[in-house]
């Protein structure tokens, strides 16, 4: 599987909900497998960005299955842990405005808001259920790639607000968007 795979806006499929995972089969093993080598795919096509997670709903399984990157600074590091069935059980710390980027939303960023501190409980590759307090950016990336698994997109938590759309210039650099006709206007993001 390939960067190529991964669906983006406006695939209606980004908009569902994702179905619990009740038996972890080969064919579930497969798509964990394929959604690892599309976000490496991705990411290995990109200068100034690295592919840190992706959900299954992503590569248009509606499977509420995770994979994220276990070392974000490190292009390298191809090793991934897998959440299935992931919840976040309880938000805590404040909320901060960071910014945020989506395989399935090209070239658009978002400064969107988010809790620092959560508390995800999740079955591992093996069915066996563990738990994690995740902080800041790993927090953040929970709550992107579990709202994933619900159907809901990052810029769906920033709609209606100019001033938080951005896009990467080539020298990797954010810039604000246009928002009446790089966003709002887009028929493709909505």
């Amino acid at each position: 599987m390939s960067k190529e795979d991964i669906i983006t806006l406006p695939n209606p499929h980004l908009r569902q909900k994702s179905q619990r995972v009740g038996v972890i089969t080969d064919e579930i093993k497969q798509i964990i497998a394929n959604m690892e080598a599309a976000t490496i795919s991705w990411d290995q096509s990109r200068d100034h960005e690295v592919g840190v997670a992706l959900a299954a709903t992503q590569i248009d399984k509606l499977y509420k299955i995770v994979v994220i990157r276990n070392n974000f600074d490190n292009k390298d590091d191809h090793s991934f842990t897998v959440f299935i069935n992931p919840q976040i059980v309880k938000h805590e710390g404040q909320v901060e405005a960071d910014y945020e980027g989506c395989l399935s939303v090209p070239n658009v960023y978002g400064k969107v808001p988010r809790h620092t501190k959560v508390k995800v409980k999740a079955l591992g590759e093996d069915g066996k259920e563990f738990r994690v307090t995740a902080e800041g950016f790993l927090a953040r990336i929970f709550q992107h790639e579990i709202d994933h698994t619900n159907g809901v997109v990052f810029i769906d938590n920033i709609k209606g607000q100019p001033e938080a759309f951005f896009r990467l210039d080539d020298k990797g650099k954010l810039e604000p968007l246009d928002y009446e006709k790089d966003v709002r206007n887009n028929s493709l993001l909505w």
